[in-house]
This record gives structure tokens, C-alpha cells and sequence, in this order.
């Protein structure tokens, strides 16, 4: 089975411009997701998928795949299915799954693309899934940059938000605070779908495509992970996250 991943990185983000290239323990962001990714033993290959040069050149540089796309995309999947569509004609091989990992997510592992790609090797129904990862802090849930979570019994997303969902006003003090962790592996047919399917409103209120999918009446199956992560939106997630990785033993494998 063909499975690529593809890492849609750019430098112009709203919250933290020029993100991808910002230095955690002296390699940049988007090397950490794609070095990192590139572990896992069920990929085929992994790219980058870019429309700066500046990214394109360090990726030359430090032997990594790239493809460069256009500068119009608005989503993230949009820039992947590009990165797809070329990747599939140079190689001429045409790609089975999809996972396609955001490039501000440097303390992904390769257990992390493993575990969202297996369910799809079992059960053909499933066309996308996400992984979840439960929240420690009052703090984190609150925070409007992770998208929260939850589920039915059957671990499909009953919906997404960057409210802290489920409410804890009427009283109680422990629900569960699940985060949204942005590897997504999607069956090749079904990102092409996805990107033609029309924006929904949830969608475009909450700033999460996946709920384009659950206002359409399909699934998105989520799978849990302990492995510890945390994303970097801001200058100060960042410094925080660069503090989480001073020990981290994957690093020491392609840092130089």
C-alpha cells in the first residue's frame, strides 16, 4: 500500500508569521515535523508541501522532499491534494492514504502516524481519521488555538471546537477535555471529495474543517494517543515547546 505523508507548511501564518522556519534546539520547526514523521515505518514517503522558496531551499538543503504549490491555498488539505495531484505524476505511482501532518506540530512521533493510519489498514469503511489526546489544564482547554473534541461511544467525532467542550457550568468538575491532534490521515479518493465538497457554516464558525465533514452526515473516527504534544500557534507555545523537547530522545537522531 502506497502511503505518503504530506507536511503543508507556509510562512505567512496570521498568528505567528514565519513559523515553519522558527528554530526549536536549533532545527527549524518544519524539519522536526517532517524528520520525525519520516520515522514511521508505514509511510512510504514524506514531503513537504510549500509555496515559499525560502522553506523549499532549506528542505533542499536538508534532505528532505518538497513540492511546491501555489500561494492561493486557504486550507491546509487544499495544499495537500495539490502536493498529491504532482507528487502522483512525477512518481507515476498513485497513493492509497494520505496523512497529512500540520507543519506546527514539531513533537509528532512516529507511533503518532502509526496509530491514525492503522484503523483505515483495518476497516476499509473509514475514509478520514484524527487523533485525540487528552488535556491536563483548565489552561489548555480554555485556550481558543487547540481545537477540542468529542465523541461518541464508538470514538467518531460528535463535533469540534475552540470552546471548551463539553460545558463545565452546570456543575461538574470532570468531563472529559480532548484535543484535536492534527494528524489526519485521509483515503486518497476522499481528500479529493473532501475538497469539493462546499464550506459549511460550523466550518467557517469554528475555523475547523473537519466539520465540513460531520454537517455532510459522514464520520470522522478519532483515535486516542498518550503521546504528549503540543502545538505551536504563538511565539510563547514555542519556547514552551522547546522547553518539552529538551530531553527528547528522537531529536538527538537528526540533529547535528
Amino acid at each position: 500500500m502506497n502511503i505518503l505523508a504530506i507536511i503543508p507548511a507556509r510562512m505567512g501564518s496570521s498568528r505567528f508569521p514565519g513559523k515553519p522556519l522558527a528554530l526549536i534546539h536549533n532545527v527549524p520547526m518544519v524539519g522536526h515535523v517532517a524528520f520525525r514523521t519520516a520515522m514511521s515505518k508505514a509511510l512510504s514517503n514524506t514531503y513537504v508541501a510549500t509555496c515559499d522558496p525560502i522553506i523549499e531551499n532549506y528542505c533542499r538543503d536538508a534532505g528532505l522532499d518538497c513540492v511546491m504549490t501555489g500561494g492561493h491555498h486557504v486550507r491546509c488539505s487544499t495544499r495537500t491534494a495539490e502536493a498529491l495531484l504532482k507528487i502522483e505524476a512525477e512518481t507515476g505511482k498513485k497513493a492509497d492514504i494520505v496523512v497529512m501532518v500540520q507543519g506546527d506540530e514539531p513533537m509528532v512521533t512516529p507511533e503518532m502516524i502509526d496509530a491514525a493510519v492503522e484503523p483505515m489498514l483495518r476497516d476499509p469503511s473509514i475514509n478520514v481519521v484524527n487523533l485525540m489526546a487528552d488535556m491536563d489544564t483548565l489552561e489548555e482547554f480554555e485556550d481558543p488555538n487547540e481545537v477540542k473534541v468529542v465523541t461518541d461511544r464508538f470514538d467518531n467525532a460528535i463535533y469540534f471546537s475552540r470552546e471548551p467542550v463539553p460545558s463545565r457550568k452546570k456543575g461538574s468538575d470532570r468531563v472529559p477535555m480532548r484535543k484535536q491532534v492534527c494528524v489526519i490521515p485521509f483515503r486518497r479518493d476522499y481528500l479529493l471529495r473532501f475538497n469539493e465538497m462546499e464550506e459549511s457554516p460550523l466550518e467557517i464558525y469554528e475555523s475547523v474543517d473537519m466539520l465540513r465533514i460531520l454537517e455532510y452526515g459522514e464520520k470522522v473516527r478519532m483515535v486516542p494517543t498518550s503521546c504528549r504534544t503540543w502545538s505551536v500557534d504563538t511565539p510563547e507555545d514555542l519556547a514552551r515547546v522547546a522547553r518539552l523537547m529538551e530531553n527528547d530522545a528522537l531529536m538527538r537522531s537528526y540533529r547535528k
